[in-house]
């Protein structure tokens, strides 16, 4: 079923749609006619030669020079080749479909001025499988995405690169495989495809919609661990967290007592009054990251569905207003955020670990999990490997969003640097999966050694899915396969799906 664009009703899960799953995408009949009326009231300002930025003037520190007719259609062309000025590696093509597609959203709008031409190109791209080369260093999150979109553009007009079937290809065969032809610009083409923060927006909806499952995952891991050390469950009476008014922390403790309900482990006599902080405070501590999230996701919501140009043409009262819609601090903010939650919630599980592994603290569990200390070190060294990605996530939780660096002698002397927070949270994504994944190969072997007593109906579904991919550890062996592996585990979302299978769906 196609994904309906029109500039109001975009969503993550949508962009997911669009991007991952590759579902096609319609733009709303209403949005064209929005387009043509926008076009028309800008072509007519064009012919009486009103002085425009970006239209018939130069951008940035050049925004007072001002073109000639014979320059205007050719200038959208140069515009493009001097953007396309990034370096690196090419962007994954689920982020380069993700940001086309929140493009397209912005034109749907009618407010950015283009022809309606460049749209329907746009959303051929994404239908036929056509995604520009994007590489991903080079914006600076103001301007928009500036150099990773101009990398986009150029492939409309049948320059640049393009993935194709699997296949990377110079820009005008790719769109010669798909049937398409390239065209060329017209005044205002150019900045329209290339304005606006659609990157750094797409790569945050991506990794906001997979950290939001890692953090009910976080909640499985951190219930796991619970029940290896046989933990004093009170922490998690949800009226005691009604009572503080935080509605993550309530969610995430009623996820931790449905995972770990009927458990026969967690039912024996002889806890602790009290326990550690690490095994008495994630509802806080997820619940917080949860409220981050929450309020991360309404900010690139509210991005998706708006019109980040400069200029905006508002063809119902004839109006051409200049402004910086395209700063992309109010996405940037929030994901530094959730960068940070999702390093706190590393740095948590590390915590549980070693309180699996620390005979001191195990509770009568053997040193690093392994019946042959001495002869055999067990975990220990997985340890090493979470406290490395722990350290590395804290660098990186550094913010990005206040380190501006003025570009364009001075004309555009504050920037977002989103894009920068926005890739920095996808690496800092992935060092969570594989902290969470060793604390879990670490519980399922805890759990292993606390048989014939079973854990919670959650758990025991958790740990079914883990031995699938990881076997029980008797005598060492080398570790980074099982490591990998229950990180592709996670990244696949087998073992979340198994566990709500048993237990029905968890608080989101």
């Amino acid at each position: 079923m196609s994904v309906i664009l029109d500039g109001s009703s975009l969503t993550i899960d949508k962009v997911k749609a669009i991007a991952r799953d590759r579902e096609p995408v319609e733009v709303a009949p209403a949005c064209w006619d929005k387009m043509e009326k926008c076009r028309a009231m800008l072509q007519k300002k064009i012919d009486a030669r009103e002085i425009m930025y970006g239209v018939n003037t130069g951008i940035g520190e050049f925004s007072e020079v001002v073109l000639t007719p014979e320059q205007v259609e050719k200038y959208q062309r140069f515009l493009v080749y001097s953007h396309a000025a990034g370096i690196g590696k090419p962007l994954p093509e689920e982020v380069v479909r993700a940001a086309i597609a929140g493009r397209i959203n912005v034109h749907c709008h009618g407010h950015s001025g283009q022809r309606p031409l460049v749209t329907r190109m746009l959303v051929e791209f994404l239908n036929r499988g056509v995604t520009p080369v994007m590489f991903d260093k080079g914006s600076v999150g103001a301007c928009g995405d500036l150099s990773p979109m101009a990398q986009m553009a150029l492939v409309l007009i049948g320059e640049g690169e393009a993935f194709y079937q699997g296949e990377r290809l110079p820009g005008l065969r790719a769109l010669e495989r798909a049937g398409l032809k390239p065209i060329a610009f017209e005044a205002r083409d150019g900045l329209a495809a290339i304005n606006g923060s659609n990157v750094l927006t797409a790569l945050s909806a991506l990794v906001l919609y997979d950290m939001e499952r890692l953090l009910k995952t976080s909640e499985i891991a951190g219930a796991m661990t619970l029940e290896c050390l046989k933990a004093n469950m009170k922490p998690y009476d949800p009226r005691l967290h009604l009572e503080r008014g935080f509605d993550g922390s309530v969610r995430s403790a009623k996820n931790i007592q449905k995972l770990t309900q009927g458990s026969e482990i967690l039912a024996q006599k002889g806890k602790k009054v009290q326990d550690a902080y690490s095994m008495r405070s994630p509802p806080q501590v997820t619940g917080g990251a949860r409220d981050a999230m929450k309020f991360a996701r309404s900010q690139v919501e509210i991005e998706l569905n708006g019109v980040g140009d400069n200029p905006l043409f508002i063809w119902e009262d004839d109006t051409v207003l200049t402004g910086a819609n395209f700063q992309g601090t109010p996405v940037a903010l929030p994901m530094e955020a959730c960068c940070v939650a999702m390093s706190m919630l590393s740095v948590l599980s590390e915590r549980r670990l070693n309180r699996l592994l620390n005979p001191a603290l195990s509770v009568g569990l053997p040193p690093f999990l392994t019946q042959g200390a001495g002869m055999h070190s067990g975990l220990m060294l997985s340890q090493y490997t979470a406290g490395m990605l722990c350290a590395e996530s804290r660098i990186l939780s550094h913010p990005a969003a206040n380190q501006s660096i003025p570009a364009a002698a001075d004309q555009e002397d504050f920037v977002s640097m989103g894009m920068n927070t926005a890739l920095k949270s996808r690496q800092i994504h992935e060092n969570a999966l594989g902290v969470l994944g060793i604390e879990l190969i670490a519980g399922a072997q805890g759990l292993d050694l606390r048989a014939p007593l079973k854990p919670g109906k959650g758990i025991q579904a958790a740990h079914r899915v883990i031995r699938r991919h990881v076997p029980h550890l008797g005598d060492d062996r080398p570790l980074f396969n099982d490591h990998n592996a229950m990180v592709e585990c996670l990244r696949s979302g087998e073992l979340l799906a198994a566990v709500e299978e048993a237990v029905g769906p968890l608080e989101a």
